[in-house]
């Protein structure tokens, strides 16, 4: 049957089996690194040298690296690219090495984790925890800090003695790196906190509000649902942030907020470990993105495009579509920190 290219042209199509045994040994190669799923194949690789007289190259075997909850094969990934499950080939969600860098993942944390797992030739089920924990050491002592608001039935805070003019105050983004600049924050008499922090108030309590100081909690008004709408506070900066128990973030009611669209991802599918007659098709994990709308710092109209930033008492994330008007979202995309299971399921 004639090659659909070169037709008779050969006696022997080039295959990858007969490829490689040949193309290793005439381009010098020493030792040839291959997983251990073509262990059956190395007698015909030697015998391929050996009956074309070329000569020997040493085989070194390793296992492959898998991974919980994920599929690595280029067939299985290419299924949900043509169905439309993912974005593309660097979807956030895919383990090739452009979807986990777009996720936030640094290369260096990817190069420590590969040395430190070493080549073994048994089999590894590696949990994504541990590549995790190894990107967080590398990009939290360097990130730059901003504050976020959820969006959705957020709460005013009124200040019965805060500043009747707005004022601003230069302060580092990362306290502790200065190499990251600095940024303005904005003080007012109304601000902003989540649901969630209102929640968990209680009537004269004095809390502390981060990068200001403390207050003391003198009303509470709730809806006829009993979520809390309002809250009406006093300064009291001379107390000692070490004796509140909640220490929260807020923003200023001021138009210079910028809209945000926070992201989540979870695995594609729901099994740890697929078996070899299941069809991942049938584990397929009907929830794997997430977005939270949110209201971020003014500062944050600056950020670059895949700059890592942490939103203070939410966790890392990736700049993913910049800043460019008022009424679209800059899209930033959560990093795993090693400790977060997961959220979506």
């Amino acid at each position: 049957m004639p090659h659909h290219r070169i037709g008779s042209k050969y006696k022997l199509y080039p295959t990858y089996d007969f490829a490689c045994p040949f193309v290793d040994s005439v381009e010098d190669i020493t030792h040839a690194l291959r997983s251990s799923e073509y262990h059956d194949r190395n007698a015909q690789y030697h015998r391929i040298q050996d009956d074309m007289g070329l000569r020997k190259v040493h085989i070194y075997e390793f296992s492959r690296l898998n991974m919980v909850y994920t599929l690595l094969s280029k067939r299985k990934l290419l299924w949900f690219v043509q169905n439309d499950k993912v974005d593309g080939w660097d979807d956030p969600r895919f383990p090739t090495v452009q979807g986990i860098v777009r996720r936030g993942l640094k290369v260096e944390a990817l190069i420590q984790f590969i040395l430190e797992q070493g080549a073994s030739k048994n089999l590894n089920l590696m949990e994504w925890d541990k590549l995790w924990t190894i990107n967080k050491k590398i990009i939290d002592p360097v990130c730059p800090r901003h504050t976020a608001v959820i969006a959705e039935r957020r709460v005013l805070v009124t200040l019965l003695d805060g500043p009747e003019k707005p004022y601003v105050r230069i302060i580092p983004r990362h306290k502790k790196y200065e190499g990251v600049g600095k940024k303005c924050t904005t003080y007012t008499k109304r601000i902003w906190i989540d649901h969630a922090d209102a929640e968990s108030i209680s009537p004269d309590e004095e809390v502390t509000f981060m990068d200001w100081g403390n207050v003391i909690i003198k009303t509470i008004e709730k809806d006829e649902a009993g979520n809390v709408t309002h809250l009406t506070d006093v300064l009291h900066l001379e107390g000692s942030v070490k004796t509140t128990k909640l220490k929260l973030t807020w923003l200023p009611e001021r138009d210079e907020l910028i809209k945000l669209s926070l992201l989540e991802f979870d695995y594609l599918i729901m099994e740890k470990k697929l078996e070899e007659d299941e069809d991942f098709v049938d584990v397929l994990n009907p929830c794997t993105r997430k977005e939270t709308l949110a209201l971020g710092d003014s500062n944050m109209r600056n950020l670059k495009h895949g700059e890592i930033i942490q939103l203070e008492r939410k966790g890392y994330f990736r700049c993913d579509v910049t800043y460019l008007r008022p009424s679209k979202p800059v899209v930033l995309f959560a990093i795993p920190d090693g400790r977060q299971q997961s959220v979506l399921r």
